[in-house]
């Protein structure tokens, strides 16, 4: 998928998940991962990272697990985009690749990394209109 690693995928998967659970209570890992279809263990390792960079909250104990540490559909100027998570899970994905002494060439990659970054700034908010997308096609009531 456009040079993503299924790390930033599962993230997104992840994320999709916890948006629809109640803001109040926190998800199990085991539940993200059966309902998102991720395996557990790489789960964590995700999880870990997003909590990290402050886009999830956690709970410990019985009653325990992830949460967003705010709504996707929160419209703030801090909203959480997909270029944040990729710059958060794929370690130098928007760095510069050029590595030459050519000026035209370091104008090109420059520029597509410009381009790369505004495609990217999407907000992860946008799943809802996709599942509500969904939801509304595939509404089979008589």
């Amino acid at each position: 998928m456009l040079g993503l690693s299924s790390k930033t995928a599962y993230a997104v998967a992840a994320l999709f998940e916890l948006d629809q659970k109640s803001s109040e209570e926190a998800t199990k890992i085991k539940e993200i991962a059966a309902s998102a279809n991720i395996p557990q263990n790489f789960l964590e390792q995700i999880l870990l990272a997003l909590k990290k960079a402050g886009v999830l909250t956690s709970t410990k104990g019985a009653h325990g697990g992830y949460k967003l540490s705010k709504p996707l559909t929160e419209i703030t100027l801090t909203e959480i985009t997909l270029a944040e998570i990729i710059g958060i899970l794929e370690d130098g994905y928007f760095d510069e690749r050029c590595k030459t002494d050519n000026d035209a060439l370091k104008l090109f990659w420059n520029d597509i990394r410009k381009h790369a970054l505004e495609a990217f700034d999407i907000p992860l908010s946008e799943l809802r209109r996709y599942r509500n997308q969904v939801n509304q096609t595939l509404d089979y009531t008589i």
